[in-house]
């Protein structure tokens, strides 16, 4: 029996439209259905809000305040704080940050968000 791959649902958060639109090509062209948002967070948290994804990605390159805060603000919402976290990217001083706040996230490079993504994918 061969069982066809489940397509989940992602949140992306980046910060620049161009990135935003790129990664979330590359992550559709994965299998992945994908909702992003790169210029407002609190728009980005109520659509979250209005219809919960499988999995949340951060991307921590630019902004990466805007990133932490929002993630923050999931993380301490009902309906949204057992969302699996994804950070990918940023400099060592966010990364340590992101890393103390959000032990359980999962913080990777773009050469390993697939792989990660496929350990997430529900089944």
């Amino acid at each position: 029996m061969i069982r066809a791959m489940s397509q989940g649902r992602l949140f992306l958060f980046a910060w620049s439209q161009a990135e935003a639109e790129a990664v979330a090509s590359t992550i559709a062209s994965w299998g992945w259905q994908v909702q992003l948002e790169w210029q407002d967070g609190g728009r980005g948290s109520a659509a979250v809000k209005a219809a919960v994804p499988d999995v949340l990605v951060f991307y921590l390159d630019q902004k990466p305040s805007h990133s932490r805060a929002i993630a923050e603000h999931l993380a301490n919402t009902k309906a949204t704080r057992y969302i699996p976290m994804v950070f990918v990217g940023g400099e060592d001083e966010a990364l340590l940050k992101a890393r103390s706040l959000f032990p359980t996230a999962f913080f990777v490079d773009q050469d390993q968000l697939q792989a990660t993504l496929e350990g997430l994918r529900p089944k």
